[in-house]
């Protein structure tokens, strides 16, 4: 018997019962963290992001908040407004346990500072890293029918502009730099995780797993990620339920890596998540192209392109996603 889809709109998206789906998400995690990988309880890593915030609620639910530790990870580009959350964020859940690990002196040993700002001193004449802020961005608009590129912006002291397409040896440089960060917070995640038997909870959203918004054996080598299924607009509606502090759901999600102020939309998406969430849903479920762009106030030319960027991103991030090959 045939079900009868939803026309498409802006609502399509509501969780209707949103008890019932936390209800849901504590009950498997607690099933995937103490039977399935036999663990006493949590370690999460909380930077007063959104994502990261909703799943340390689900876990402090999920195992009660003495069994939960929470982490703070912050490094020499961080934002102050980070860790002034993530700690208004454990008090909130009472977490018994919260550490601060400051890693800006493994991210100095793998000299990830430096060969950041070699890369982008070769592109951009007298950068000075010690003054000058910086950050990489993506310009096109999401409907655009190219391939996205990215820039390197310079902001100087007195507030003077720099922006240049980056060559990809020096885009790769700079990422690759960059992924230190990830990569050395998933390590002392896993090393408190070890120390107490407990499992790391990994913080990706839907779009940020199937888009590839992470970094491999970083914030994408968790044992468990248990809003992974979730569009961004839902992770709001967690973060209201559960009671998430409202500073934290009023804050522009941002990626808190470069030195300059960034968000999530100027890096990578390309386009606000709301408007982002709808589209995907639609190319996702195989709504038509005219449907969709009639609801969201865009030409079918526009959509189309967006659904081939879609398309673009998850082809060229599969890779990420990959098991080991043998």
């Amino acid at each position: 018997m045939s079900t009868i889809r939803k026309p498409f709109s802006k609502d399509i998206l509501h969780i209707e019962n949103i008890e019932s789906v936390c209800n849901e998400i504590i009950e498997k995690l607690k099933n995937d963290v103490t039977r399935k990988l036999q663990r006493r309880g949590a370690v999460i890593g909380i930077s007063g992001g959104i994502d990261s915030s909703v799943c340390m609620a689900l876990s402090a639910k999920a195992f009660g908040s003495n069994k939960v530790t929470a982490i703070m990870l912050p490094e020499q580009d961080s934002s102050n407004d980070s860790l002034l959350l993530a700690e208004k964020l454990a008090s909130k859940f009472n977490i018994t346990e919260t550490i601060l690990e400051d890693i800006t002196k493994a991210l100095e040993g793998f000299e990830c500072y430096k060969r950041r700002d070699d890369a982008i001193g070769s592109v951009i004449n007298n950068f000075d890293p010690t003054t000058d802020k910086a950050k990489i961005e993506i310009k096109q608009d999401a409907a655009s029918n190219l391939p996205p590129v990215f820039s390197v912006t310079v902001i100087k002291p007195n507030g003077d502009v720099n922006s240049k397409l980056l060559p990809v040896k020096e885009y790769l440089q700079i990422v690759a730099s960059t992924n230190f960060k990830q990569r050395s917070r998933m390590s002392m995640l896993y090393y408190h995780a070890e120390r107490l038997h407990y499992a790391v909870i990994g913080t990706p959203n839907k779009h940020e797993v199937e888009q590839g918004f992470f970094v491999k054996h970083g914030d994408g080598g968790a044992d468990v990620m248990p809003i992974a299924h979730l569009y961004k607009t839902q992770v709001y509606q967690l973060a209201n339920y559960l009671g998430v502090p409202q500073e934290i759901i009023d804050r522009t999600p941002t990626t808190d890596t470069y030195t300059a102020e960034q968000t999530q939309e100027d890096f990578f998406y390309q386009m606000p998540f709301e408007q982002m969430d709808l589209i995907w849903y639609g190319w996702e479920n195989e709504y038509s192209i005219d449907e969709v762009a009639r609801v969201m106030g865009k030409t079918s030319d526009d959509i189309q392109n967006i659904y081939k960027n879609f398309e673009r991103k998850r082809k060229t991030t599969e890779y990420l996603r990959m098991r080991p090959i043998f």
